[in-house]
């Protein structure tokens, strides 16, 4: 299905747009916004019902009396409070939301820091880029004051090695080479950061560390071109700390970032990777503990959505064809519901 052009939503029959609409609030409000383009009055009611119905709501009431998730920091994977939290954060949960905020301290308050670097195992005495990105994102997203946060961003901006990409094992082991799995995780923690009013100028870094991804086309060897996982051309969801084409993408498009031709391979694969019914596949999901299960076997409302939504950034109206556009998204948006 390579050949499908989804640069707007002529061609989608109703019945996909109405399946993608009846669904978990969570997914509702990000076809509304990212997908149909709905009124912003629109979007905002969908994204609020997060906190009160369907995956939100679940996990918000799994929360523990003292703040926690599971009773733990960071393992086990994917119950743990920072992997709930950056699951609520995906969902689209507000980030005036008190339980979030109060487990995103917590995990501050827990940490150990070292000059900057942040980690949450008290038997490793180093700090850990990711998870240093992980605590910048959460605390950015969910409204934390705490001071330590433009401390930690300038540690992050320290990492950055000279080919733009960051890596956890620079510290462990004395890497030079940047890793697409760490990377990914400060450039979206550094773009949380910027959009919350963070004080850090981060434009900069967050450029380099776009170029490392392009270099790469985004998944491939920048010397021989070869594709350097397979895994990087599935995108299951959530993608937990594991980089993908789709993560890649999504951050492009939500930093503004220009287009760029070096995406289109990796733009290719997501357009290949359609279903002869215009829907995405599942994925199977990282092994760890759940919470519960998303979705069935079979076509994936959260796969759709991602790609439609990657898809219609890449390729956006015509010059001219905006207000028709517009038009167009809001009645298939209505007509949907």
């Amino acid at each position: 299905m390579g050949d499908v052009t989804v640069n707007s939503l002529q061609g989608r029959t109703r019945s996909l747009c109405s399946w993608l609409i009846d669904a978990d609030p969570a997914i509702r409000w990000q076809v509304s916004e990212g997908v149909f383009h709905a009124p912003r009055e629109q979007i905002a009611k969908d994204r609020a019902l997060v906190a009160t119905e369907g995956w939100g709501a679940q996990l918000l009431s799994l929360q523990d009396a003292d703040g926690t998730w599971a009773g733990a920091l960071y393992s086990p994977k994917w119950t743990s409070t920072t992997y709930t939290l950056l699951l609520l954060h995906r969902l689209g949960l507000e980030g005036g939301n008190e339980q979030a905020r109060r487990g995103t301290e917590l995990l501050w308050n827990a940490a150990r820091f070292y000059d900057g670097g942040i980690n949450l195992a008290k038997t490793i005495r180093q700090p850990e880029t990711c998870i240093t990105g992980m605590l910048v994102l959460l605390a950015s997203a969910f409204g934390s004051r705490d001071q330590r946060v433009d401390d930690t961003v300038a540690w992050l901006l320290e990492q950055q090695l000279a080919d733009g990409g960051w890596n956890c094992d620079a510290i462990r082991r004395g890497a030079t080479h940047g890793s697409v799995h760490t990377t990914i995780t400060v450039l979206e923690a550094l773009l949380e950061y910027q959009n919350a009013g963070g004080q850090i100028e981060v434009g900069l870094a967050m450029a380099a560390g776009r170029e490392f991804l392009l270099i790469h086309r985004l998944y491939k060897s920048h010397r021989t071109g070869d594709v350097i996982d397979l895994a990087f051309t599935r995108f299951p969801f959530p993608p937990q700390w594991h980089y993908d084409i789709m993560r890649g993408l999504e951050h492009f498009r939500a930093a503004g970032a220009d287009r760029d031709p070096r995406m289109l391979d990796a733009i290719e694969v997501i357009r290949n990777a359609r279903r002869s019914d215009g829907k995405w596949p599942m994925y199977r999901s990282y092994s760890g503990r759940h919470w519960f299960r998303m979705e069935a076997r079979g076509p994936s409302r959260w796969s759709t959505l991602r790609a439609l939504r990657v898809l219609d950034w890449w390729e956006p109206p015509t010059a001219g064809n905006e207000e028709d556009q517009e038009s167009h998204d809001a009645n298939a948006y209505e007509n949907a519901l």
